[in-house]
């Protein structure tokens, strides 16, 4: 099999052969951070089973930035992600998106993610970014948000800071709280 380049990844996901496809999107993690813009053009337009591929390799192209010791390669795959997050894309691949940018990124997509935090069809996918963001620029936009949230969205921005190990007493954790009644009696009583 030749080396896989950018034209013959974008060649191969397009193409008719699903054998071919199959083999780009699987290797999709050699051709690295150029291949990102090109694949999420076809993941957003095309066929369904040639957009699930570019996708697919997208997500490959993250595992693959994210191994140990690879921290340039991740820091530039985050970049791509990170300019597919404006409102030009459709509302799947933003999502698909911050769900691999919380993989390989850092503090440097703390600011874009949170600016998502106003959008209510990301919402919650931006929230659960930031909560596995790493750093304290992450803590920092989660604060932010708990500070300015209406009653509805306190209690999942609460879960998100506590997980980070903060403690946030003036908002009840839902988890705790009964969504129906019950006889039971807890045990010892």
């Amino acid at each position: 099999m030749e080396a896989l380049t950018l034209e013959l990844l974008i060649k191969n996901i397009q193409g008719a052969d699903d054998t071919a496809r199959a083999a780009a999107r699987d290797n999709a993690g050699s051709v690295g951070a150029p291949a990102v813009l090109p694949l999420a053009k076809i993941a957003a337009g095309g066929e369904l089973e040639v957009a699930r591929a570019a996708q697919r390799a997208i997500q490959n192209i993250v595992y693959q930035a994210g191994r140990p010791g690879a921290e340039n390669e991740a820091k530039a795959v985050a970049a791509e992600l990170l300019k597919l997050l404006d409102d030009s894309q459709p509302l799947q691949l933003r999502r698909d998106v911050l769900w691999m940018t919380w993989q390989i990124a850092g503090e440097e997509a703390v600011q874009p993610v949170a600016a998502l935090l106003a959008n209510p069809d990301l919402h919650e996918d931006a929230r659960m970014t930031l909560e596995r963001l790493p750093g304290d620029k992450a803590t920092a936009a989660l604060k932010a948000a708990l500070a300015g949230a209406g009653d509805a969205a306190k209690p999942a921005l609460a879960h998100s800071l506590r997980v980070r190990g903060i403690q946030v007493p003036d908002v009840p954790d839902l988890r705790l709280k009964p969504t129906k009644s019950t006889t039971v009696q807890p045990v010892g009583r």
